[in-house]
């Protein structure tokens, strides 16, 4: 195989934005060959910029099984993504799937066994992990130069939306339609950051607060706490409602600390380990010398394109990818436990109790705006169904 052959399932905002890009041949080693998407007024939309000879379908699991792709990328509403990628794997169809992996742990959990058991390739669309400002971030905390973590705030709260965008679908902002509002739907991006960056904490307590500035049944407004292993602490703040916001993630450790803001990584550097310096001091106010630099990344941001040409090149060349599709998970696991923590009004320890999650986010789903044929449906062993 010299190019790969993908198809694309889903063609809302995401899902046509690479299909747009992929008939131009901005990845040489991929050839778009086929979409699906249950609304015919998106594939009627589609015809107007893809040739003819593609393969059109309104279900997903004829596209799987049409022979015309190698691949699929899976760009549907959040519950879908599981139950897709297990048709595409069954199938023996590398699988390249858009964040989040899924709403619930134990659907991905299924998934991620499902993908294992398939041999095939299996990746995540984490675009985030192409900035080089994160990329270097990752490098220096984890390379141990800069000493142990010892705090980590992130304010993630540039997401702004109005009612406006809410009142946009029926599904939206609803525990049956998107089973979330800002954990899911926006912040993927930023808890998987978090989590590759610093690691999974132990415990999370949060406040996730429901309609609280939209007329929305979802969380707009949330502040977490967690705790990590070593016992170092972090804050996570996000919400749709800030005008304007901010994004700022600052990671202290040992020898000083790292801010991300505003486009630009600075390192304020100690000439000393803090642990040390405070047990070897003798002065009670004095702090040990900092160097302030900002510090260079190199690399090009290449965001979802990046993300997609490395799945090719893994498929074809065997090369590693950015972001292996069973690490989508972990990021899933925090925001689950962010949810669980706020609707049980108590500390959650990782990994969380799955089955109490979905008891929980089933009682949210039976009360949801989005219900009868709109709605999420789900078996005795709590898959998805549709």
């Amino acid at each position: 195989m010299t190019k790969l052959r993908i198809g694309i399932i889903g063609m809302g905002n995401m899902g046509s934005d690479h299909a747009k890009k992929l008939i131009h041949g901005t990845i040489p080693e991929v050839e778009l060959t086929a979409i699906s998407d249950m609304d015919e007024r998106r594939l009627a939309a589609s015809k107007a910029y893809l040739p003819e000879t593609f393969g059109y379908f309104t279900r997903s699991d004829e596209l799987i099984e049409s022979g015309l792709c190698d691949a699929v990328i899976i760009a549907t509403p959040h519950f879908d993504h599981p139950r897709i990628a297990i048709q595409a794997f069954n199938r023996g169809l590398h699988v390249l799937c858009e964040k989040p992996a899924g709403v619930y742990t134990k659907q991905v959990r299924e998934m991620n066994e499902k993908a294992r058991e398939s041999g095939v390739v299996f990746s995540m669309m984490f675009n985030q992990r192409t900035n080089p400002m994160y990329r270097t971030m990752r490098d220096l905390v984890q390379g141990g130069e800069l000493g142990a973590i010892k705090r980590v705030n992130w304010i993630i709260t540039d997401w702004y939306r109005t009612q406006a965008y809410y009142d946009s679908g029926s599904w939206r902002a609803t525990w049956a339609g998107e089973g979330g509002g800002v954990l899911i739907n926006q912040c993927p991006h930023n808890i998987d950051l978090l989590q590759w960056i610093c690691g999974m904490p132990a415990m999370v307590r949060a406040f996730c607060h429901e309609g609280k500035w939209h007329d929305i049944e979802v969380e707009d407004d949330v502040t977490a706490y967690l705790e990590f292993p070593n016992g170092s602490t972090g804050v996570f703040v996000t919400t749709t409602a800030d005008l304007p916001g901010t994004n700022r993630l600052e990671i202290t450790m040992e020898m000083g600390k790292l801010v991300c803001e505003h486009g630009k990584l600075t390192l304020h550097k100690l000439s000393q380990n803090e642990r040390e310096y405070c047990f070897e001091s003798k002065e009670g106010f004095s702090t040990p010398s900092v160097e302030v630099s900002v510090v260079p990344t190199e690399g090009d941001n290449l965001q979802h394109m990046g993300i997609i040409a490395s799945f090719a090149k893994a498929i074809l060349h065997g090369t590693p990818l950015i972001a292996d599709g069973e690490e989508g998970i972990h990021s899933l696991m925090l925001s689950n436990a962010m949810h669980l923590s706020s609707w049980t009004g108590e500390t959650v320890e990782l990994p969380i109790d799955e089955d109490l999650y979905l008891h929980e986010l089933k009682k949210r789903i039976s009360s949801s705006k989005q219900k009868a044929a709109e709605s999420v449906l789900f078996d005795t062993t709590g898959s998805y169904g549709s």
